[in-house]
């Protein structure tokens, strides 16, 4: 893999909000982390001085048989991905994968990636105007060939764009995650479900455990805008691999880590040790981009008007040489105090982005209510969705919340059940539930 040097690198700064004072006895200490990445040295995706691309792309298309009904939904994922082939810069390493219930090689073959020029991207366009539907789908397959072809490259940012319009019916469940597994880490991706044939939890799981997004494309015709703009983004990636570092002091606990901007992201399960008091949490490639993190520390208690440093958040970048690079830093304090106004105090952004990781929750709990039959569950659980988006501004998620409910009185969560919701209703708001809005400066 290619080293970057610190000039290579964006500038990454480290905020942390919270309240640090405590009462008497108290020992957890929440704060949000804001890292902010900003003007790298390379040209995400551009060739590093002295050759090799500094990415690798693969995407992966569902060929199965039910792409071809109807008939233009294999058309618009071929001219899709003829786009995706587009926006790719010049040196940048790709390739395109056919999956079924096995993977193809569809471009260029061989087991190997193409360099991105303008031979290369006819040559691919070419090839993809061979693609028909026909077959099952095994997901696990299409993600392990992805990561063969990725490894073959020197490239520094691997990255997986995939496409599917149905469920993983061709593996067992315990394939996938292995598949899952030996991916993670070693690329990200993005997933994309057109229509509604294809199962949220299976492709966001699938996003989730390789550090990317997944959405709905409900029609097939959307599909080229939306390959673009995820091509687009990968190419904006200036660096990979990054980690989040959290050192606590003796005697203390991680209640858990989360991502929680622009997405709901629980990195808990995901800590790496390296070392007695310290642990790495993944956070996948960084371009120009802010994040939110939630960090919960529960501390052994101190004296009053005791300080401590409950936690130290720094950003790491693994280097060559097996040392790491500390890109940014942020401090998390405690200080036990006797003032109740100041001890009960709630942070606004803590506030604010536990309201957003319950709004996530409710959704979920609320639809899965409702194709279980239990209404009322159903009626209360988004009832409170539509309190927490109205009372935090998520606006693009009350859009979606009146498209299953009728809303009537948002500051209480008052809602009645639409008796006639689309699936591809359903499907969105299922899907994109998980987003949230940044906390209002």
């Amino acid at each position: 893999m290619p080293s970057l040097s610190k000039s290579n690198v964006p500038q990454f700064s480290v905020d942390v909000y919270q309240n640090e004072f405590l009462p008497e006895g108290g020992r957890e200490v929440n704060a949000i982390v804001t890292v902010t990445a900003t003007g790298g040295g390379t040209s995400g995706g551009r060739p590093l001085p002295g050759g090799g691309a500094t990415a690798g792309v693969v995407v992966m298309v569902d060929c199965s048989g039910s792409m071809e009904y109807p008939p233009t939904k294999m058309r618009n994922a071929r001219e899709a991905t003829a786009v995706a082939i587009d926006t790719l810069r010049d040196g940048v390493s790709f390739a395109v994968v056919a999956g079924t219930h096995v993977a193809r090689e569809v471009y260029p073959g061989g087991g190997r990636m193409a360099v991105a020029d303008a031979a290369t991207r006819a040559q691919a366009k070419q090839a993809l105007r061979k693609l028909t539907g026909g077959g099952g789908t095994a997901i696990g397959t299409w993600l392990r060939l992805a990561e063969q072809l990725l490894s073959s490259a020197d490239v520094s940012i691997r990255h997986g764009i995939l496409l599917t319009d149905g469920r993983n019916e061709h593996e067992k469940p315990e394939d996938l995650r292995a598949a899952l597994d030996l991916c993670a880490g070693r690329f990200t991706c993005d997933a994309r479900g057109v229509g509604t044939d294809w199962e949220v939890k299976e492709l966001t799981g699938i996003a989730s455990a390789l550090l990317g997004s997944a959405d709905i494309v409900a029609d097939p015709a959307g599909l080229a805008e939306d390959f673009r703009s995820m091509m687009e983004n990968a190419m904006g990636k200036e660096v990979a691999d990054v980690a989040l570092r959290l050192w606590s002091p003796q005697g203390a606990e991680t209640v858990f880590v989360k991502q929680v901007a622009p997405t709901v992201e629980d990195l808990t399960a995901r800590r790496t040790e390296v070392g007695p008091l310290t642990g790495d949490y993944p956070t996948g490639s960084w371009g120009d981009e802010s994040r939110d993190y939630h960090v919960c520390v529960r501390v052994r208690p101190a004296a009053l008007r005791q300080e401590m440093l409950a936690a130290r958040v720094s950003l790491v970048l693994p280097q060559p040489d097996g040392t790491v690079q500390v890109l940014g830093q942020g401090l998390v304090r405690a200080v036990w105090t006797d003032d109740m106004a100041a001890s009960t105090r709630i942070s606004p952004q803590v506030a604010h982005y536990t309201g957003q990781a319950e709004l996530a929750q409710v959704i979920q709990q609320g639809l899965e209510a409702r194709k279980a039959g239990d209404l009322d569950s159903a009626t209360a659980k988004l009832g409170r969705a539509v309190q927490l988006a109205s009372a935090s501004g998520n606006e693009d998620t009350a859009k979606l919340l009146a498209k299953v409910v009728d809303v009537v009185d948002a500051a209480s969560g008052t809602v009645r059940l639409k008796s006639k919701v689309t699936d591809t209703d359903e499907r969105t708001l299922e899907t994109r539930s998980t987003k949230t809005v940044r906390v209002k400066k």
